[in-house]
């Protein structure tokens, strides 16, 4: 098997038992690199310190990761203009934070017979929206609500 010294130089074809014990003793594991590679590749290395620098660029990575979320605001065919603000307000800050946002709307009783009230509801809050975001999903009903998603630009 060809061997790679603990310093990455090559220390050239050698019998099993040859490696093992130059790499006991030099106090290092044989670690098998390539095992499909003719002949395959071994190398000396300290395998606990190198299993504890892979976790910690692991740990490193997972650090530095921003998980998407799916936030959601609920609206309703009615709604007033100041509740209306602040829900698009709360969206707008979801999606500055990179989250999507899955805007509801729904429909409670006879609501549901002009369903174009509520498309008016959540087309405002595309528009007003249209700066920080794009429409991925765009609106469709179901059952008893509307929903729409968005992502930031």
């Amino acid at each position: 098997m060809r061997v790679i010294g603990a310093d990455g130089s090559q220390l050239g074809i050698m019998e099993v038992d040859a490696a093992l014990s130059q790499a006991v003793e030099q106090g290092f594991d044989l670690v098998e690199v390539a095992p499909l590679a003719r002949p395959p590749v071994v190398r000396i290395m300290d395998y606990g310190k190198y299993k504890f620098e892979m976790a910690k660029q692991a740990r490193q990575a997972k650090k530095k990761q921003h998980v998407i979320l799916l936030k959601e605001v609920k609206y309703r065919p009615g709604i007033e203009d100041h509740d209306f603000d602040t829900k698009t307000r709360h969206a707008r800050r979801f999606l500055g934070e990179g989250n999507k946002v899955k805007v509801t709307l729904m429909f409670r009783g006879r609501q549901i017979a002009h369903p174009e009230l509520g498309r008016l509801v959540v087309d405002r809050v595309a528009t007003e929206l249209a700066d920080v975001a794009k429409v991925e999903v765009d609106a469709k009903l179901e059952g008893k609500s509307m929903t729409m998603i968005l992502t930031p630009k």
